[in-house]
């Protein structure tokens, strides 16, 4: 049980690092720390709740293409 709870911590933190990833590459070198760090706590809600958009982009994509002429 503590290796499954060790395992989705992990893979928490690695969903959270892939989704700030982008705007830590993009501000990296723009200006000062602080402008850094401010850039990276505006977007660290989003990077929290990644399962929650995760999920959302799966749940509103069809699991089965529609058939043509509708359900009948």
């Amino acid at each position: 049980m503590r290796m499954l709870i060790a395992l989705l911590v992990i893979a928490y933190l690695v969903g959270v690092g892939v989704t700030l990833a982008p705007t830590i590459t993009a501000n990296w070198n723009a200006g000062s720390a602080s402008q850094f760090v401010e850039k990276v706590v505006a977007e660290l809600p989003r990077a929290l709740s990644w399962p929650a958009a995760a999920y959302r982009s799966v749940a509103q994509k069809p699991s089965a293409p529609e058939k043509p002429g509708g359900a009948q």
